[in-house]
């Protein structure tokens, strides 16, 4: 999922650096959007983790 994220960020770059403006945006919503939802996994993952088994 992060590698989802960091490519279309590299794209976003890409984009922005060749003046695409609607690729660069596109590109970079999807980007935000996948690193929000690796972050919320990996919060919850890490609360499971710590909780003690019963």
């Amino acid at each position: 999922m992060l590698k989802w994220a960091l490519i279309f960020l590299v794209v976003a770059i890409v984009a922005g650096v060749f003046g695409f403006l609607g690729i660069a945006s596109a590109a970079a919503g999807i980007a935000k959007v996948l690193f929000i939802v690796f972050l919320i996994l990996f919060i919850v993952t890490l609360v499971m983790g710590r909780r003690p088994s019963a």
